[in-house]
């Protein structure tokens, strides 16, 4: 039977021989469609052979897809994640998640790429417009040695002390504090060169207890849980994996969390008991009565 119109609607036959009638008004060609989304007929096409956006309607005899307003929304959000130059395979993936937190974090973490990607073209940029000042001189490949294995300990050790001098401070201004962040991460960078795995605990360790003296909670967790990680990863124990408990109680207390801050206090006493040297445990143990938390 021939494909008619009447009053605004359209009478289409499937092939199974059931005859449906559809409010054309409701309905969009793949033009209208295209229009309604920002996106190109043929790449609407491309999708929908992609298993992406399949039409609603597409009409046996001619070939005329049709598209509800309900895809509507859908279409422009393929457009921005497509912007935003996300492969199609992820855009896919993304679609089948709906509203919720693993769309967002799938979202961030493509922002992260972004953000990594951003730095690396500023950082092409620069050595582009050294290129275009200095000629074919800055062709030549530039090599920084940095610092031998005896200055990398030797500043680690010296930014360390420094940041311990700072958190004695009673009164510390808002620029010291600042300083003793910068400071206890630079520590943290030269370790990261040259340490062992104890030295890796302990830089971690003072930027947890940098952040916490100050109040922020999120970093002081983040560090000592990268060092509490180290010594699972390395079978650290003694004074350190303590010290490692003692962070940990102390950056839940600065978060307010004073059940999950009594567990890892009452973790640090029992480890106490395994520290080798009397002064080492009694440090340890006169260090864990500053941390507010009712035992």
């Amino acid at each position: 039977m021939p494909r008619g119109r009447a009053d605004g609607a359209f009478f289409d036959l499937p092939a199974r021989g059931t005859s449906t009638v559809l409010d054309m008004r409701s309905w969009l060609s793949i033009g209208q469609f295209a229009r309604a989304t920002g996106l190109t007929a043929k790449a609407l096409r491309h999708y929908d052979s992609l298993g992406l956006l399949a039409p609603a309607s597409v009409d046996a005899a001619s070939g005329y897809r049709r598209y509800s307003q309900e895809q509507v929304l859908t279409g422009q959000l393929i457009r921005r994640l497509r912007e935003l130059e996300l492969p199609l395979d992820e855009v896919k993936r993304l679609l089948g998640y709906g509203e919720g937190p693993a769309l967002e974090a799938a979202l961030r973490a493509h922002r992260t790429r972004l953000e990594a990607r951003t730095t690396r073209l500023q950082r092409q940029l620069h050595d582009l417009d050294h290129l275009l000042a200095e000629g074919r001189t800055a062709m030549a490949p530039k090599t920084d040695p940095g610092l031998d294995a005896k200055t990398e300990r030797e500043v680690g050790v010296a930014l360390f002390n420094y940041v311990w001098t700072l958190l004695e401070i009673e009164g510390r201004t808002e620029e010291q504090e600042i300083e003793m962040v910068h400071a206890a991460h630079a520590s943290a960078y030269h370790w990261m060169k040259v340490g062992t795995p104890a030295n890796r605990v302990r830089s971690e360790w003072q930027c947890s207890r940098v952040y916490a003296v100050i109040g922020r909670a999120e970093p002081a967790l983040w560090h000592a849980r990268k060092a509490h990680a180290i010594c699972e990863r390395e079978g650290i124990g003694d004074w350190d994996l303590g010290f490692v408990y003692e962070a940990l109680a102390r950056a839940n207390a600065v978060a307010g969390d004073t059940q999950e801050a009594a567990r890892w206090l009452e973790q640090a006493r029992n480890a106490a008991a395994d520290v080798a040297e009397d002064g080492d445990r009694e440090l340890l143990l006169s260090d864990l009565e500053t941390i507010p938390v009712s035992a």
